[in-house]
């Protein structure tokens, strides 16, 4: 599916200039810090979002966790 047709495509290309997804500089750290966020709701985290258990997933609330900048991370160089 190209990134035109999916709305969620889309939203991921903003995040290379910060507007969309505040402290997130690429994709690949965008899908580390939403895994991480999602296991931790999956081990009985208390969602920092409103969330209807009937129709949201703990991705979908890991995501908008991080689009809201509610996920604290830190980016640790390697040598």
């Amino acid at each position: 599916m190209s990134e035109k047709n999916n709305p969620i495509g889309n939203a991921f290309s903003e995040t290379a200039n910060g507007s969309l997804w505040p402290g997130i500089d690429s994709r690949f750290r965008l899908i580390i810090v939403a895994g991480k966020r999602t296991k931790q709701l999956l081990h009985g985290a208390t969602a920092r979002v409103e969330v209807d258990p009937l129709r949201r997933r703990g991705t979908s609330v890991a995501l908008e966790e991080v689009k809201r900048g509610l996920v604290r991370f830190s980016i640790s160089k390697s040598d």
